[in-house]
C-alpha cells in the first residue's frame, strides 16, 4: 500500500474541520431511509406518485445480506447485471440490459452528483447509507447518463446523535477487515461530526491474486438555525490489488481453471480524493434552495498481463498453455460537478404544482497513457512443430506463456514494451432543467420536463505527429412526460416516456470523436402500498414493462485489435422486458426480498465483418452480459430467546445464459447460487454474524468482455463479522 503524501493528509485534515449537512431524503421506493427529510435532486414526492420504477436498497438490507462493495448491493436487482469490470479494478454494470462505455467505469451518482467516471477502483460500502436505482433513462433531470438507468449512492452523514460501531471480519482465503463508524453532536447541537472509514486485506481462491484496501469518508454537519445546512464530505480511498481478466475458454477444452490466475500478481494502484459541498435553505415551508459542487481526482497505475485474442491464444492449440500480453497504465482523471435548483409547489386555481427547476455543469478530464508488448506465438510456436507446452522456460519467458498445469509466476519482460496510447480527453457540458407535476385532479397527476445540454469534447492525441487536437460540440433537448392515476389509498397506476444521451469519449479507427449515445424510453406498470390493503403485512410491490430503444452504440473495432481503445458505432438495439420487485415485512418478523426481470436486449442492425474477422452482427443478436431472465429472492427472519436477539435469512440468485463475445456465438452458461446466514446478539450491544455464500459450491461466470477475458465466481465461501455498537 502506498503511504499518504502530504496532500491527502492535509485535505483529510480539511474534511475534519469543514461543514456539512444531514442527508436530504423522502420516502423513497420499495424501502424508508431514516435520515434527513428530502431527497436530494428528485423533488418531495411519495413512492405511488412516481411515475418511474425504482428500488432502493437501504443500509439495513445491505446488513443484512453481508453486503462490502458495489457490486454485491446491485445483485439485489433483477434489473442490473454485471459488465466487464476492467479486471476487477472498477465497477461496470448494465441497466435492464444497456450499459456505457465499455472502456470506462459506468457512471453513477453520490447525492446526486455525477461521480462515477475516473478510477478510484471499486466502490466500498462503508460509507453509504443506501444505493438507488432509477430505472430508465433519467437525462431529464440529470444530464448525461447511462443509457438504461441511473444508480444515486446515498452516502452516510451526520445525523445529529452520538454512537456508531466498530466491526471486524475474517473470512476465506485470509480475508482480514476493519471497519468503523462514529458520529458526534458539538457547537450546542449546530455542528455534526461523522467519521467513517475501513481497512481491508484479502488473497482470493484464484492463486496470487492478493488486494489490499483503505478508505476514510469523513463529513461534518453545521445548522445554525432551522433553515439553512451547510454540508461538506471526503472521500479517500487507496486499493493495490492485481488485473484479473478472469478465466480462458476454448472450443473443445472449456474454460481454463478458476483458481489458476492467468495474470501475474503485479500490483495496480488506484486512488480516488473526492469532495462533496452543499448548501440548502428553506424560503418557506413550501419553497427550498439546495446548491451544492463535487470534485474528485483519480489514478489508476500499474502493469498487468493478460490473455491474448485470437490466434494468438495458444489455450486453444493445447488446452494448457495461456499465451499473454503485457501493458503498463498510467490513467489519471478530474472530475468537477456543479449543481442548483430551487424546487417548490404552488396552485394554479384548482391545479396544484410541484416545481423542479434547476441548472449544472460539470467537467471530466481524462488522461490515458498505455505501453504494450504483445508477442506473437504462431499456431505452430516457432515453426518447428512443437506445442506451446513444450517450449522451454526461456522460451515461454519471451512469449510471456503460463502453463495452467505448473503455473511459474514472475514473469520478467525480455521484450521492449511500445506506446500503445497517449492521450487527454475534456468532456464537458451545461444543462439546465424544468420538471413539473401537476395534480389534475385528487386521484389523477401528470409529469412533464425536459432538459436543455450543451456540450462539448476536446480530444488531443500526443501519440500524432504532430500532436493533434479535435474538438466536437453539440446540444441536447431531453423531455420526459409521465401520468400517474390513484386507483385508491394503496394502489397506482403509472406510465412514462423519457429520453436521454451520453457523451462518447475515444475515437473510430480513423481517429474520428462519436456522436452521443441517445435513448428513448416507454414504461408503464403499477405500484401497491401493501400496509394500506393488508394487517398483516408492510411494503411495497411494483410492477412494470418497459421499451427502450437506443442508436449510436459503441464495441470495440477490431481492426484496431481487440485489446486497442478504437471503436466502432455499431448501430441501434432495443431492450423490452417486464419486471416484479417487492419487498414486504410480515407481521410474524419474517421479511422478503424479491426481484424478478426478463429482458430482450438485442441489436436492431448489422454490423460489418472487417477485413475476415469473423466478428459480425445481424438483428436479434443478443448484447453482451444481458441475460434475458434473472431472479434474486432474500427471505428473512427474526425472533427473539430469553434476552437474546437472532435473524436467520437466506436468498437464492438465479441468471439466465447470456452474450459473452459480441458479434459471436460463445455464451456464458447459466447459475443458481444460495447463501444463507445467521446472526444473534449474545449480550447488548455486541452481535456476531456468520455468512456463507455459494452455499453449494456452484462453478459459474458472472460477465466476460470476450472468450479470453471471462470472470469467474468464487467458490463456497465463508466469513465470520463481530460487531459493537456504541
Amino acid at each position: 500500500m502506498r503511504p499518504f503524501n502530504k496532500t491527502s493528509l492535509l485535505l483529510a485534515g480539511f474534511g475534519l474541520l469543514a461543514v456539512s449537512h444531514p442527508a436530504y431524503a423522502q420516502d423513497a421506493e420499495d424501502e424508508v431511509i431514516t435520515t434527513g427529510l428530502r431527497q436530494a435532486y428528485q423533488g418531495d414526492f411519495a413512492p405511488l406518485e412516481i411515475p418511474q420504477a425504482n428500488q432502493t436498497l437501504d443500509n439495513e438490507l445491505l446488513t443484512d445480506i453481508g453486503a462490502l462493495d458495489l457490486n454485491d448491493a446491485l445483485d439485489l436487482s433483477a434489473s442490473v447485471s454485471r459488465q466487464n469490470n476492467f479486471g476487477g479494478l472498477w465497477n461496470s454494470f448494465a441497466v435492464r440490459g444497456f450499459s456505457g462505455d465499455i472502456n470506462l467505469p459506468s457512471g453513477f451518482l453520490v447525492n446526486g452528483f455525477n461521480a462515477g467516471r475516473g478510477f478510484g477502483g471499486p466502490r466500498d460500502l462503508v460509507g453509504v447509507e443506501a444505493v438507488e436505482i432509477l430505472k430508465g433513462p433519467r437525462s431529464a433531470l440529470f444530464g448525461r447518463g447511462e443509457p438504461g438507468g441511473t444508480i444515486n449512492l446515498i452516502t452516510k452523514r451526520p445525523e445529529f446523535e452520538t454512537g456508531g460501531y466498530v466491526q471486524g471480519t475474517i473470512g476465506s482465503w485470509n480475508q482480514y477487515r476493519l471497519e468503523a463508524d462514529a458520529q458526534t453532536v458539538l457547537a450546542d447541537d449546530t455542528l455534526g461530526v461523522r467519521l467513517v472509514g475501513f481497512y481491508e486485506d484479502s488473497e482470493s481462491f484464484r492463486e496470487g491474486v492478493e488486494t489490499e484496501k483503505l478508505g476514510f469518508y469523513p463529513s461534518i454537519t453545521y445548522a445554525p438555525n432551522d433553515a439553512t445546512t451547510i454540508s461538506y464530505e471526503l472521500e479517500f480511498t487507496q486499493q493495490e490489488l492485481p488485473q484479473d481478466r478472469g478465466v480462458v475458454y476454448a472450443e473443445g477444452f472449456g474454460f481454463s481453471p478458476r483458481r489458476i490466475f492467468t495474470g501475474e500478481p503485479v500490483p495496480v494502484e488506484t486512488e480516488v480524493l473526492g469532495h462533496q459541498l452543499e448548501v440548502g435553505y428553506d424560503f418557506n415551508d413550501n419553497w427550498n434552495f439546495l446548491a451544492g459542487m463535487g470534485y474528485r481526482e483519480t489514478s489508476l497505475e500499474g502493469g498487468s498481463f493478460e490473455p491474448q485474442f485470437g490466434s494468438r491464444q495458444t489455450f486453444r492449440q493445447d488446452g494448457q498453455t495461456v499465451s499473454r500480453f503485457f501493458r503498463f497504465r498510467d490513467f489519471d482523471s478530474e472530475y468537477l460537478t456543479l449543481r442548483a435548483e430551487i424546487a417548490g409547489e404552488f396552485d394554479t386555481g384548482a391545479l396544484r404544482h410541484r416545481l423542479i427547476f434547476g441548472a449544472d455543469y460539470d467537467e471530466f478530464d481524462n488522461t490515458l497513457f498505455i505501453q504494450r508488448d504483445r508477442p506473437n506465438p504462431r499456431g505452430d510456436f516457432l515453426g518447428d512443430g512443437r506445442t506451446p507446452s513444450e517450449a522451454t522456460l526461456e522460451e515461454a519467458a519471451d512469449f510471456l506463456l503460463l502453463d495452467l498445469t505448473n503455473p511459474i509466476y514472475g514473469n520478467v519482460l525480455t521484450n521492449g514494451i511500445g506506446p500503445n496510447t497517449d492521450r487527454n480527453e475534456v468532456l464537458s457540458g451545461f444543462g439546465f432543467y424544468i420538471q413539473d407535476q401537476i395534480d389534475i385532479t385528487d386521484n389523477f397527476q401528470i409529469r412533464i420536463g425536459g432538459r436543455f445540454d450543451d456540450f462539448e469534447q476536446d480530444l488531443t492525441n500526443f501519440r500524432a505527429d504532430p500532436v493533434t487536437t479535435r474538438t466536437l460540440s453539440d446540444s441536447r433537448f431531453s423531455p420526459q412526460i409521465g401520468a400517474v392515476y390513484r386507483v385508491n389509498d394503496g394502489v397506482s397506476l403509472y406510465a412514462t416516456y423519457g429520453e436521454g444521451f451520453r457523451q462518447q469519449g475515444g475515437v473510430d479507427f480513423f481517429g474520428e470523436q462519436f456522436d452521443p449515445n441517445v435513448t428513448e424510453s416507454i414504461e408503464g406498470g403499477f405500484k401497491v402500498d401493501l400496509g394500506t390493503l393488508s394487517d398483516t403485512a408492510e411494503g411495497a410491490l411494483t410492477v412494470s414493462v418497459f421499451q427502450i430503444d437506443q442508436s449510436n452504440i459503441l464495441v470495440n473495432d477490431q481492426r484496431a485489435g481487440v485489446t486497442g481503445f478504437s471503436s466502432f458505432p455499431a448501430g441501434e438495439a432495443q431492450s423490452t422486458g417486464f419486471e416484479i420487485d417487492a419487498n414486504v415485512e410480515f407481521s410474524n418478523d419474517v421479511s422478503l426480498w424479491l426481484s424478478y426481470a426478463y429482458t430482450d436486449a438485442e441489436f436492431q442492425n448489422s454490423f460489418p465483418d472487417f477485413d475476415g474477422f469473423g466478428f459480425t452482427i445481424t438483428p436479434g443478436d443478443p448484447l453482451i452480459n444481458a441475460p434475458q431472465n434473472q431472479l434474486n429472492v432474500l427471505v428473512i427472519k427474526d425472533w427473539e430467546l430469553d434476552t437474546m436477539e437472532f435473524e436467520l435469512g437466506g436468498g437464492l440468485l438465479y441468471v439466465d445464459d447470456q452474450n459473452g463475445f459480441v458479434g459471436s456465438d460463445f455464451t456464458l452458461p447459466n447459475y443458481t447460487t444460495v447463501r444463507a446466514f445467521a446472526e444473534f446478539e449474545p449480550v447488548e450491544n455486541v452481535e456476531l454474524r456468520l455468512d456463507v455464500e455459494n452455499l453449494f459450491n456452484e462453478t459459474f461466470y458472472t460477465n466476460s468482455f470476450a472468450d479470453v477475458w471471462v470472470q469467474p465466481g468464487a467458490p463456497r465461501r465463508f466469513r465470520f463479522t463481530a460487531r459493537y455498537e456504541f
